[in-house]
């Protein structure tokens, strides 16, 4: 029996290792898990976002910021 393995992605911030997202299933399709490595982004460990974009947006806003970034808009059922 074959284990599916999972896809990450590097989250790269101007040239900063950010962490790494990975692609997981979720209510309304697919999202992507935020993983920290880097300690200034450590509030965002662990937050789902709906594309890779925006996890790279949240990244970088922490880090220019300081601070955490507007949650992502609720997704919408499928179909609503």
């Amino acid at each position: 029996m074959q284990s599916a393995m999972m896809r990450s992605y590097v989250i790269d911030v101007s040239g900063i290792f950010a962490g790494a997202a990975v692609r997981v299933p979720s209510l309304y399709g697919e999202s992507f898990r935020f993983i920290a490595i880097d300690p200034r982004v450590e509030d965002l460990d662990q937050s789902e976002w709906p594309s890779l974009e925006a996890v790279r947006r949240a990244a970088s806003h922490l880090l220019r910021t300081g601070r955490l970034p507007a949650p992502p808009p609720a997704q919408q059922a499928a179909g609503a």
